[in-house]
C-alpha cells in the first residue's frame, strides 16, 4: 500500500469513527457536541446526575440537543479543518445516555458543588467545588457505554486554560486515562478535549466557527453554567447568579470574545472604507 492509500484510509477511518460526548447541558460541554458532530458520522451523549447542585444543568440538555439536531455546520470529517462542506448536524445524533451516580457520590462526602457549603478555596489550594474523582468516573462510566456501544471517540469539555484548578481537568490527567482505560477495557479508544488549550473567549469563537450565530444564541440562551443553578436571571451571555466561578468565567470569556469580534468588524469597515478589501 502506498503512503497516499495510508493516508486516504486512515481519513476514511476517522470519518466512519463514532464519538460518545460527555454532556452535561453546560457552555463547554455544548460546544464539544458541536465539535463532534461537525466531525463524525454519528454521535451520541452521555450525561450524569451525580447530586450536583446545578441539577438544573441536566434540564438544559435536550433543548441543546434539539436545537442543534435542526442546525447545520461545517463539515470536517477526516480533515480536522472546517470549510470543507455542510453536515446536517441531525442526522448525525444519535441517543442520549443519563448515568444516575447520585447514591454512590453522595456516599463519598459532599462538597460545595453537591451542598449548600461555601464556594471558596479549600485549605488544600483547591476549590471546595472540586468532587474528587468526579471526571474519573465520568470517563470510567463513558467508556463503558462506548465499549458497548461500538464508539471509538470519548469527547470531553476539560480544560486547563480558563478553569477552576481541578486536577482531573489537566491534559496530563486525561492522557493518563486514556493508557488505562484502553489496556482496562482492550480497545482503542480516542479520549478527545478540544477546549483543552483554549480559553473562555476562544470557546465562544469556536462555537461561532461551528455554527454561527445560530449556534451562539443557542448555547446563550439554553447551556447552564451556574454554579448555584440560578436560571432567573438573564445576562447577555446567559442564565446565572453572576458572580460564582462558574458565572466569572464565563461571563468574562463572553466579554473578550465580543469584544475581540466587534474590533474584527471595525478593522474590516476601516479597511472598506479606505476602499480595500475587508478580508
Amino acid at each position: 500500500m502506498s503512503d497516499e492509500d495510508d493516508v486516504t484510509s486512515s481519513i476514511q477511518d476517522q470519518a466512519n469513527d463514532h464519538a460518545l460526548v460527555l454532556f452535561s447541558g453546560g457552555q463547554d460541554s455544548a460546544t464539544c457536541l458541536a465539535w463532534a458532530l461537525a466531525r463524525y458520522r454519528h454521535v451520541e451523549t452521555i450525561g450524569f446526575a451525580y447530586g450536583q447542585r446545578h441539577a438544573v444543568e441536566l434540564a438544559c440538555r435536550a433543548p441543546l440537543r434539539e436545537g442543534m439536531a435542526a442546525l447545520a455546520g461545517p463539515d470536517t470529517t477526516g480533515r480536522g479543518r472546517t470549510g470543507s462542506g455542510t453536515a446536517a448536524w441531525g442526522t448525525r445524533l444519535g441517543a442520549d445516555h443519563l448515568v444516575d451516580l447520585g447514591t454512590s457520590m453522595a456516599a463519598i462526602g459532599a462538597t460545595a458543588l453537591t451542598s449548600d457549603a461555601a464556594i471558596e478555596i479549600g485549605a488544600d489550594g483547591l476549590p471546595t467545588t472540586f468532587v474528587p474523582g468526579r471526571n474519573l468516573l465520568f470517563l470510567t462510566y463513558a467508556a463503558a457505554v462506548a465499549w458497548r456501544r461500538g464508539l471509538r471517540r470519548i469527547v470531553g469539555g476539560m480544560c486547563e486554560t480558563d478553569y477552576s484548578g481541578y486536577p482531573d481537568c489537566r491534559d496530563d490527567t486525561i492522557k493518563a486515562m486514556q493508557v488505562a482505560l484502553n489496556l482496562g477495557l482492550q480497545r482503542r479508544f480516542v479520549l478527545e478535549t478540544p477546549l483543552m488549550w483554549r480559553d473562555k473567549a476562544a470557546t465562544w469563537a469556536l462555537a461561532e466557527a461551528l455554527g454561527g450565530a445560530a449556534l451562539v444564541a443557542l448555547i446563550e440562551e439554553h447551556s447552564h453554567s451556574c454554579y448555584r443553578g440560578e436560571r432567573s436571571r438573564r445576562h447577555p451571555w446567559g442564565y446565572g447568579c453572576g458572580d460564582c466561578p462558574a458565572c466569572a468565567l464565563r461571563r468574562a470569556g463572553w466579554e473578550r470574545w465580543r469584544a475581540g469580534s466587534r474590533n474584527a468588524g471595525d478593522a474590516a469597515g476601516n479597511r472598506e472604507a479606505d476602499g480595500q478589501p475587508a478580508c
